[in-house]
């Protein structure tokens, strides 16, 4: 029965937040089981641009180090699979995400690639935690009503949220530089896809490219299309049932 939920609760994860998710927890669960080290893992330019070890772009995004209260919080946030008031991932792609596909992993890219070019000048070796960041930020700027209650010890606004999840891992005694990444790539993100658009004189910047939404969203039927005679559904027979009924013998 536990296994049974488990994996119904697995598969009921949108794609996204699922992909992510296996992930970070097989890459942890490699490193734990000794079949990869984090040195194979880690951020450095050097070592991908010279010995072209592209894997190091995707594979610091997803060890947030060995299992722990530091992994398990940082999953906490990306997708719970026990408490429902951490779902911000899941929620984000429910959400204001739904039936957007395309445009979530575009959001994915556009993050990932402001972090890669920050961590080119920073000595940064892992930027999962900043991603996590980036997600609850955009999350909490698009639900600003919500009432956030933190392990029972502070009630706030969403939009607060990241901040405190700052100020709890400065607490911890971590560096809040990797929050403050974060933030701020979840801060342009929102700025260009929610605020700019909608200034006057503004435009929509953040275009997601064609083929992610041909790989990732169901096409969209095309209202102006008219079938043939033969194809519209009042000229389809009906099946021997239907007709049985409406001409008993």
């Amino acid at each position: 029965m536990a296994y049974q939920g488990f994996a119904q609760e697995y598969l009921g994860m949108p794609a996204v937040t699922r992909a992510y998710t296996t992930a970070c927890v097989l890459t942890t669960a490699a490193v734990q089981l000794e079949f990869i080290t984090p040195f194979q893992l880690y951020f450095n330019p050097d070592l991908i641009f010279r010995k072209f070890q592209i894997w190091r772009l995707i594979t610091n995004f997803l060890f947030f180090g060995p299992l722990g209260f530091s992994f398990f919080f940082n999953m906490i946030f990306l997708y719970p699979l026990v408490s429902l008031r951490y779902r911000y991932c899941r929620m984000l792609e429910e959400g204001s995400f739904r039936g957007r596909t395309a445009d979530f992993v575009f959001m994915f890219l556009f993050g990932g690639f402001l972090m890669t070019l920050f961590g080119l000048f920073a000595s940064l070796f892992f930027l999962g935690q900043a991603f996590t960041i980036m997600l609850v930020y955009v999350w909490s700027r698009r639900n600003p009503y919500i009432r956030m209650n933190f392990f029972g010890l502070l009630n706030f606004q969403a939009p607060f949220l990241p901040w405190v999840l700052m100020g709890f891992s400065l607490l911890l005694g971590n560096s809040i530089i990797i929050d403050l990444l974060g933030i701020a790539v979840g801060h342009i993100y929102y700025f260009l896809e929610d605020v700019f658009p909608n200034q006057p004189g503004g435009k929509k910047l953040l275009l997601t490219p064609g083929f992610l939404k041909t790989v990732f969203d169901t096409p969209e039927e095309d209202p102006n299309y008219n079938p043939l005679p033969e194809d519209r559904p009042e000229n389809q027979p009906r099946d021997q049932d239907q007709n049985q009924q409406e001409h008993p013998q």
